[in-house]
């Protein structure tokens, strides 16, 4: 499978989950303690954690450590990858995987 899928797929994969994406909308009014975050939800900090992970590995979220606490924000640059990957996917293009299609061998061809 080409690596352009691989990667701009791991987003969506991440957002699977509800919980995820209502990280990620809370996280769009601006950069939150995870204490914030956890305060929303009832889960464990070691839930939170792997929640945040998965998160900040797809690259729509990073973090930064201040003393104990870690905050987390979205990340400008993988929103940017991840609006272009949908945009590209979902738009007719001249190097589009379907091209590659021949139209005579559609299974309709022969009724």
């Amino acid at each position: 499978m080409d690596k352009f899928y691989i990667e701009g797929s791991r987003v969506f994969k991440a957002l699977g989950d509800p919980r995820r994406a209502m990280i990620v909308d809370m996280l769009s009014c601006g950069e939150l303690c995870a204490c914030m975050i956890l305060e929303k939800f009832a889960m464990s900090q070691s839930t939170l954690s792997h929640h945040m992970k998965l998160l900040c590995e797809c690259g729509l979220v990073v973090s930064r450590n201040e003393g104990k606490w870690t905050y987390y924000s979205l990340s400008a640059e993988g929103i940017a990858k991840t609006k272009q990957f949908f945009c590209d996917i979902t738009s007719n293009k001249e190097n589009c995987i379907c091209k590659e299609l021949n139209p005579d061998q559609c299974c309709n061809v022969n009724d």
